[in-house]
């Protein structure tokens, strides 16, 4: 892989990941009600997923995704009612819900990194994404499994700023969040996001 492709690389996985999606509104939600230090569990829950999806599309599942529209829309239900359910939760989640420490509900570390996997593996175009877009930056006349180990690499550390960066703000948005009327809109509006992006993972074309 040249260097000029992976400065081409880096610049568009930059933007894509700092985009705002259900993966990095987690992150900050996380970060809200548990702190940016019990979120990290939440953020290896999420880079697990994106991790997965990569390997299986590098050992051919998106191809066969792409191959199979039944496959793929049953996976895209299931990823859809999972974020639906999120925002469900969400919207239902009480302002006072579990003890207090320093501000922040407690919530156990394997929870944490079960909600994170969840919503990563919610969404199956990761792998499609993963299957279309790594092939452009791949030499043919290179080792395939060098070449993408820097790409996966170069990716999680991309990623996992993106995280650091909504967690450390998800910190300053919980300050703001103390009176319990904010809290209780906060919640409603994570919850319409999740429930629209499980709808547009619905109405998204296989």
């Amino acid at each position: 892989m040249a260097m000029h492709l992976w400065w081409l690389y880096v610049t568009a996985v930059f933007l894509i990941a700092g985009t705002p999606g259900p993966n990095m509104l987690h992150v900050m939600v996380q970060s809200i009600h548990h702190g940016p230090r019990r979120a990290v569990f939440s953020m290896a829950g999420l880079m697990s997923a994106v991790l997965l999806c990569i390997l299986a599309s590098a050992l051919g599942l998106g191809a066969m995704l792409q191959a199979s529209p039944r496959l793929y829309g049953a996976l895209r239900i299931i990823g859809a009612a999972y974020l639906i359910w999120l925002g469900i939760k969400a919207w239902r989640a009480p302002v006072t819900a579990g003890p207090r420490v320093d501000g922040v509900t407690r919530s156990r570390p394997g929870a944490l990194y079960a909600a994170g996997l969840g919503t990563g593996l919610s969404n199956p175009k990761l792998m499609v994404f993963a299957a279309a877009f790594f092939p452009q930056f791949l030499d043919p006349s290179r080792p395939f499994w060098l070449q993408l180990g820097i790409l996966v690499a170069t990716f999680v550390v991309i990623e996992g700023g993106w995280y650091t960066a909504y967690a450390l703000g998800g910190r300053t948005l919980a300050r703001w969040l103390a009176p319990e009327h904010r809290q209780r809109r906060f919640n409603r509006a994570t919850g319409t996001l999740f429930l629209g992006f499980g709808g547009l993972l619905l109405a998204a074309r296989a």
